[in-house]
């Protein structure tokens, strides 16, 4: 069987250079950052964009183009980058990879000029949206030769006209924080002649190096303070060469509100990214690999934010069990009859502290074993002891305080019990209040009920320590103490 073969051209239509220019980008504003990573790209140590009313020019210092470049410019897909992949003089990882970001700057105006200078040789390009439309199967563009004066340093300015929608001055400079390599040594943005900066965030700080058959991963998560947690841009950065591909969340989009607290940027040259460069290629095995390094870095981020929130309420908890056993010690001291300590000695100096009577340090670490205190040789009233006291085993976050009720010590630990657990219980001489108890953790999300609770559970538990045989009474003492240990206080504030 005799067969022909022929071919056929494969074409592609010339309007269609006009929809990749206006359809690469989800958002025109990348345009200018495009723009700008050009010129890092080239070697240059400043860009200067200038945004007006109805242009936007940008300018740089770098390397420039002669007349080759300028047609190796305009050369769609051009892979010239990824086969010279580092500049010459910084020796700069190049950004570009596809050729076909310059026509992006369609999707923000109908006309952009391209003027550049290399040595002698200073060329202008311009590409007009509805000039390219007239002139039918023409494919090129009109170059103009000028002087070498023209222009005094190597260099390249684009300028854009014929905007086609309003740029604001600050959605620009987040663009550039984000999409630019600002970190990166001998290189600025100004903007209006403003110098952008890079983003600094405060916080706990966990710097990472990993590493994966493709190449490194390097980072920095941050976590902010809760005064600083914000819903706006959420997630770690991902850059690939310094540029923020996209946010991403790894996981923690389940861990609830404390996800706003954390920020951070991972970079992993090697990853694969979209045309648009706002996405990767995902089921390719470098991003596999990247995720998987990733999500155990997130594990490690979770625990360090559970630590350091355990360790901010610890100090929350420490100072409203402060003040609760504070005002406990006065109502005692005024109503001496609902002490099982008897009477108690009271500093002189009240409103600068408890004195010699009241507060005492705990050098007990937590986890460690508590036991009750120790029996004095003489005391004004008698409490049983068990033959064999029990002792509790206390996680690493309990918070445990003494109080010395004259000669006679208590301590009160807070600790977590779970959410079954008891309220609050006692061991000789010592209180417990579980942390976990649903109550408990209603009335702490407030400074003012977290003290009062506080006091509720201790003076219940001292109460019952006075007469435990009969409920009633020992409830009516509880009342008694609450109310001099509050109202009293409230009283002179208004006075």
């Amino acid at each position: 069987m005799n067969t022909e073969k022929e071919y056929i051209p494969v074409t592609v239509d010339k309007s269609h250079i006009i929809t990749i220019g206006e359809r690469l980008y989800t958002e025109s504003i990348e345009v200018i950052r495009e723009i700008a990573n050009n010129a890092y790209d080239a070697d240059a140590s400043l860009v200067e964009i200038m945004l007006t009313e109805d242009s936007i020019e940008i300018k740089d210092n770098g390397a420039g183009m002669d007349r080759e470049g300028l047609k190796q410019y305009f050369n769609i897909g051009s892979q010239q980058k990824l086969y010279s992949s580092k500049s010459p003089v910084y020796h700069r990882d190049r950004i570009g990879q596809f050729g076909i970001g310059k026509f992006a700057s369609l999707s923000a105006c109908e006309r952009f000029e391209v003027l550049t200078k290399k040595g002698d040789f200073v060329g202008r390009v311009v590409f007009d949206k509805k000039e390219w439309e007239k002139a039918g199967d023409v494919w090129s563009l009109p170059l103009e030769i000028l002087p070498p004066d023209f222009r005094k340093t190597d260099g390249t300015t684009v300028i854009l006209t014929g905007l086609s929608r309003r740029f604001e001055l600050n959605d620009i400079e987040a663009k550039i924080i984000e999409g630019t390599p600002l970190k990166a040594p001998n290189f600025r943005v100004r903007l209006n002649n403003h110098t952008i900066t890079p983003r600094s965030l405060t916080g706990h700080k966990i710097p990472f190096i990993e590493g994966v058959e493709f190449g490194p991963v390097t980072g920095e998560i941050i976590i902010l303070p809760q005064s600083l947690a914000s819903t706006d841009e959420l997630g770690i950065e991902v850059k690939v060469k310094q540029v923020t591909v996209r946010r991403e969340f790894f996981g923690m989009e389940t861990w609830g509100s404390v996800m706003a607290r954390v920020r951070g940027e991972v970079n992993a040259d090697f990853l694969p990214i979209t045309s648009d460069r706002t996405g990767f290629i995902k089921d390719s095995p470098e991003y596999k690999a990247f995720l998987e390094i990733m999500e155990k870095q997130m594990e490690d981020v979770k625990k360090v934010l559970q630590k350091l929130t355990v360790k901010k309420e610890g100090r929350i908890v420490s100072r409203a069990l402060n003040e609760a056993l504070q005002r406990i010690y006065k109502a005692l001291y005024s109503n001496p009859e609902l002490s099982p300590f008897g009477a108690l000695p009271m500093a002189d100096d009240i409103a600068k502290g408890l004195g010699g009577a009241g507060l005492l340090s705990d050098k007990k670490e937590a986890g460690e074993n508590v036991t009750p205190a120790e029996k004095q040789k003489s005391k004004p009233i008698e409490i049983k002891k068990k033959k064999r006291p029990k002792v509790k085993k206390l996680t690493p976050n309990a918070i445990i305080k003494k109080i010395k009720f004259g000669q006679y010590g208590v301590s009160c630990v807070v600790d977590s019990f779970g959410e079954e657990g008891p309220e609050v219980f006692t061991e000789e001489t010592t209180i417990y209040i579980n942390r976990d108890h649903p109550l408990y953790k209603r009335e702490s999300t407030k400074g003012d009920t977290h003290v009062l609770n506080l006091a509720r559970l201790i003076t219940q538990e001292i109460a019952l320590m006075k007469d435990s045989k009969n409920p009633r009474q020992a409830f009516e003492r509880q009342s008694r103490l609450l109310k001099d240990a509050f109202i009293e206080k409230e009283k002179i504030s208004k006075d």
